[in-house]
């Protein structure tokens, strides 16, 4: 239901085509490790977390800067490296052996195989249908994988789960209080503080949320960058 203050909801094919999403300049200089890197905001190496006969997928990945890092170390020799982003702008150099860039939308690509690692560095914060995606990022997985990103609660509103007593248009404006708890039966860990979330290993993830929507104009995250917010209902 939506009420007159409800902000205009986009699909997620119109929401692609906003500037706050389609932003060509985000993620491009982060690197695989130093001050603004993947290692830092990951809180480990993802190549210490890789091997031969590894793969590792990397969603909203900007311009590929840090994987063509891990691509051209020593370490990832016979590691399968893929990134996805939404612009296709990334580094014009030649591409190692073993990596992969790919431009689409996360949200509607579907993953070819299981991946050790999946990682996803502040770009959660630009997607539609987050939960729709990491229910599909859980099947990505291999048994013993690991995904990790940056995750912020606030960035979604839930309506009511049913019986629930929060009345039509305030409960989908709310912030998601207690997403954290559902992420956490759902088998995912969530650090608050570093605002990280993590799932390990394969398995079936269905929230109980339909998607609505999302807004463009929610303003600055905690990031202090503008970010989309996401709207559900209880299902």
């Amino acid at each position: 239901m939506t009420t007159p203050e409800d902000p205009p909801l986009l699909d997620d094919a119109t929401l692609t085509r906003s500037p706050v999403v389609a932003n060509n300049a985000m993620n491009r200089e982060r690197g695989l490790r130093g001050v603004n890197s993947y290692a830092r905001e990951l809180g480990f190496d993802p190549l210490s977390r890789l091997g031969p006969g590894t793969a590792w997928l990397d969603l909203c990945c900007g311009s590929g800067r840090a994987l063509f890092e891990a691509a051209g170390d020593p370490r990832a020799e016979g590691v399968r490296i893929t990134g996805v982003d939404l612009v296709d702008f990334f580094l014009p150099a030649a591409r190692p052996a073993g990596l992969d860039l790919i431009a689409a939308d996360a949200t509607g690509w579907t993953a070819p195989r299981r991946y050790d690692l999946i990682t996803c560095v502040h770009g959660l914060h630009y997607v539609g249908d987050r939960l729709g995606l990491l229910a599909r990022i859980a099947s990505w997985l291999t048994p013993t994988g690991l995904f990790v990103a940056d995750f912020d609660p606030a960035g979604l509103a839930l309506g009511a789960l049913p019986g629930g007593a929060a009345p039509p248009g305030s409960a989908a404006r709310a912030p998601a209080a207690d997403l954290p708890g559902e992420l956490r039966r759902q088998g995912f860990e969530y650090d608050a503080r570093r605002r990280r979330l993590v799932l390990r290993g394969a398995r079936q993830v269905v929230f109980p949320y339909t998607y609505r929507g999302a807004d463009d104009t929610a303003g600055p995250n905690y990031t202090g960058q503008p970010a989309v917010r996401a709207h559900y209902t209880g299902t």
